[in-house]
């Protein structure tokens, strides 16, 4: 099928478009791969489209959108890679370059924790920007790390399934809160000058500071409509949680049903909070799986508190701090913003299950696919 001499709609085979797919959406592809990626994607799904229509949609002009179809018509994937660039010669070999990757993948400089450029160049005889080079264009970062962690919850498919179903579709007639502790927050009067931002320098401040005790702040998050209903505690006990569900209990409509996620620490289990729910039928709990804080939305409000009102705050009191905090959920609730959870329990459990195959294959015997459960 054609639009015309210049401009010819693609005809995909299937491992076309899988890689198509593939080079579209991964976020390490190449910006102008991806969106040539999306003219021949976009290009064969709809046929009676026009360049303009095309254009329109992936941000490239006409002209380079009919170039990219003609170039994928006449070299079909091979066609949409970058031409040679003119220039001096390449210096590097392919096996200097695979010697390197390598080296930063299955090895570790000697006494220390990871490559270097410096390090690399020693060891490989390259240049540091030589290194650095390659490391770029193979999305090697040996200075950066980051942290996981897998929850090893036997009910944890269940638990995902029950939270994230309650977030995207609630049931009539009832709230859901997502409720937890933020304890020990400082206060901390600075004891130093702080100047403030002026262009091309950030605002600065001093290292000393002066403690004036903690307090314990409990909330509960009404995530579809993002206000806040919260306490302040001197301490963190079982006995200060059920104090503020009474508070929560009597601001909350009776003929509403009160569902309550909320993470295992041992205050939410004990007897006294037994007896409380045997008190109050119309409370149901709902616990996160174990190390899955994340499934908890007041987190996220915890967050906010903390980047725009403590983290920078100045405290010359207990009751300053506590006043401070009542101020920010006043304003929070004025001007309440709904926290809307996106992702499907499927898509959650999928992406656990592809880390697991990619990273822990030896132990992934066990978990099986969202699909059978």
């Amino acid at each position: 099928m054609h639009r015309g001499p210049s401009s010819p709609v693609p005809i995909l085979t299937d491992e076309e478009r899988r890689q198509l797919s593939e080079w579209a959406r991964r976020r390490k592809t190449p910006r102008g791969l991806a969106n040539r990626a999306r003219v021949i994607l976009l290009s064969a799904e709809n046929p009676s489209a026009t360049l303009g229509e095309i254009s329109r949609q992936v941000g490239l002009c006409d002209d380079t959108v009919g170039m990219w179809r003609r170039r994928f018509a006449q070299d079909r994937l091979a066609g949409l890679s970058d031409a040679p660039k003119s220039g001096a010669p390449r210096t590097i070999g392919d096996a200097e370059v695979e010697r390197v990757v390598r080296l930063t993948l299955d090895t570790l400089p000697e006494n220390a924790t990871h490559w270097s450029t410096r390090s690399m160049s020693r060891i490989s005889g390259l240049t540091q920007n030589a290194v650095f080079r390659i490391w770029q264009a193979f999305g090697l970062r040996p200075h950066l790390t980051s942290s996981f962690k897998l929850s090893k919850d036997p009910l944890l498919i269940e638990k995902v399934r029950d939270i994230v179903g309650l977030y995207m579709t609630p049931p009539d007639r009832a709230l859901v809160l997502c409720v937890d502790e933020k304890p020990q927050i400082q206060a901390l009067e600075r004891a130093s000058l702080t100047f403030p931002m002026l262009p091309g320098h950030e605002e600065r401040t001093g290292h000393d500071y002066v403690r004036h005790g903690t307090t314990t702040l409990i909330a509960a998050l009404d995530a579809k409509v993002g206000t806040v209903i919260a306490q302040c505690y001197a301490r963190h006990r079982a006995l200060e949680f059920k104090n503020f569900l009474d508070v929560v209990d009597t601001r909350v409509p009776a003929e509403l049903e009160v569902h309550v996620v909320l993470d295992n620490y041992v205050t939410h289990k004990t007897k006294v909070m037994q007896d409380w729910l045997l008190a109050h039928p119309r409370f149901h709990f709902h616990f996160t799986p174990t190390g899955s804080s994340w499934l908890n939305l007041v987190e996220s409000w915890f967050s906010l508190l903390s980047r725009r009102r403590l983290r920078r705050g100045n405290f010359k009191s207990k009751d300053e701090l506590e006043q401070a905090i009542e101020a920010f959920i006043a304003q929070n609730n004025e001007h309440p913003t709904p926290f809307v959870w996106t992702k499907s329990a499927d898509d959650i459990l999928e992406s656990i299950k592809r880390f697991c195959e990619r990273h822990l294959p030896e132990q992934n015997t066990q978990f099986t696919s969202p699909s059978d459960h």
